[in-house]
């Protein structure tokens, strides 16, 4: 069996699918650069990725040089980037380039003869992955995608945001429909979900062995710089919305839960981070609510200047309504900054009973409720509040972090090598005394399970 990390032996050769890859970058694009940089830590890597990101992967390697890693860049002709202009096309140029990447992956595992295959990013349960028809173990995710917004939470919406959730059905429907995205499921060896609801697509696509793996993570350098964010004691009790300004944040919601909590506080701040398509509407609500003298706006910040006013606030509120993950949750998890949110996606598996507020989503009347309820309780309460906050930092210690995402997925790696029949043929790789090398994690409940494991 193969040894990932044996230097007496050949390490394990893992192609990774990365579309989205780039260093010091947040959401998908970080996420990449994570898993390259973490999984060539035990594993040979070929990392095949968009030209686009060769300037930023480059620059980034000339000053932290990783020897197991190698890039392998891959565009679509420039005669077909128009479907991706303004980032209205971007799905439809993404599925062109899955279908392209394939010949390429096939003529790389000619020559390399890899182990096993990792689609990373895209982060989608609803696009396929055609390197999954390689004959080769595939593992597929973390992928989210699965979850959905309550269908009571559409009267809230505007237009615009009923268009959106409109259209987006359609295309869960278009992808279980799509005869390459069962085919991808059906081949996958191990399909990783960042949800419970990602986790049952999945299932009902075809993936025979899944496990939920949260998506968010942050490096033990952010760590330690959000862990000098001080505790906050001060006056006047202030929340805080970090994100894109777009109807399924839910953050009407946190206004709206504001207003009323209020009016017995009524030197209380309302502070919101971030730009898009809501902004007017919520200004609107905002004079509607007769709270606009305490709701902020502060636009897009640099990351230095947003956590700046993370320390300037007592507590999180992100009721998104369909998040797979949720980085800004974790961030101020990892700054000591109680989380408010919404019990659906990927922040139910972030935020529990000891260090924060989940709300069940059952209609806005009844979010709005519990959200009041949750600024009255920790306003109220200091010392309720600084206990969240010190249990919101020693479970990102635990479970959020990097380190621990790549003890989760060599783990992975390691049993699908084991029980594939194409690695017990390989003679040349062998995984045994791996286990006594590296700490094979305990599995929380929430945050990662499987039947098959």
């Amino acid at each position: 069996m193969p040894d990932l990390d044996n230097a007496n032996d050949r390490r394990a050769r893992v192609l990774l699918s990365a579309y989205a890859c780039e260093p010091l970058k947040g959401s998908e694009p970080g996420v990449g650069w994570n898993w390259v940089r973490e999984i060539s830590r035990f594993a040979e890597v070929w990392v095949l990725t968009r030209e686009n990101n060769r300037r930023s992967i480059e620059a980034a390697l000339s000053a932290e040089p990783m020897a197991h890693a190698h890039f392998v860049y891959y565009d679509l002709p420039r005669s077909l980037t128009f479907w991706k202009k303004g980032g209205r096309g971007v799905h439809v140029y993404y599925y062109l380039w899955q279908a392209g990447a394939y010949f390429v992956a096939k003529e790389l595992h000619r020559k390399i003869a890899f182990d096993l295959i990792h689609h990373a990013t895209f982060a989608s349960c609803w696009f396929p992955s055609f390197l999954a028809f390689l004959p080769v173990p595939f593992v597929w995710g973390p992928v989210g995608g699965g979850e959905s917004t309550p269908g009571s939470f559409w009267k809230s919406f505007s237009n615009r945001g009923k268009l959106y959730e409109l259209l987006r059905v359609l295309n869960h429907w278009r992808a279980q429909c799509d005869p390459f995205v069962r085919a991808t499921a059906r081949r996958t060896g191990f399909g990783l979900a960042t949800t419970s609801e990602t986790e049952a697509t999945l299932r009902a696509l075809g993936c025979s062995q899944t496990a939920i793996l949260s998506l968010a993570a942050i490096g033990n350098d952010e760590v330690q710089a959000l862990r000098k964010i001080p505790e906050r004691l001060d006056t006047p009790f202030r929340v805080l919305s970090v994100g894109r300004l777009l109807h399924w944040k839910g953050f009407h919601l946190g206004m709206e839960g504001f207003a009323h909590f209020h009016r017995a506080h009524p030197t209380s701040e309302y502070w919101i981070i971030g730009d898009g398509a809501e902004k007017h509407r919520l200004r609107r609500l905002a004079s509607e609510l007769a709270i606009e003298a305490n709701v902020c706006f502060w636009g897009e910040l640099p990351r230095a200047d947003a956590l700046q006013k993370l320390g300037e606030c007592d507590v999180l509120i992100h009721p998104s309504l369909h998040d797979s993950s949720g980085w800004v949750s974790i961030e101020a998890m990892a700054a000591g900054r109680p989380v408010i949110c919404l019990n659906t996606g990927g922040l139910a598996l972030q935020v529990d009973e000891q260090n924060g507020v989940k709300i069940p989503a059952t209609s806005p009347q009844q979010a709005v409720a519990g959200i009041t309820a949750a600024f009255e309780n920790l306003s109220n309460d200091l010392e309720l509040r600084l206990r969240y906050g010190r249990a919101s930092r020693a479970r990102v210690d635990c479970e959020f972090n990097w380190a621990r995402k790549a003890q989760e997925i060599r783990s992975i790696y390691v049993r699908l090598l084991r029980n594939n029949a194409l690695a017990a043929r390989s003679p040349r790789i062998d995984l045994r005394g791996l286990e006594s090398k590296m700490e094979m994690p305990t599995y929380r409940s929430d945050t990662f399970r499987s039947g098959s494991l």
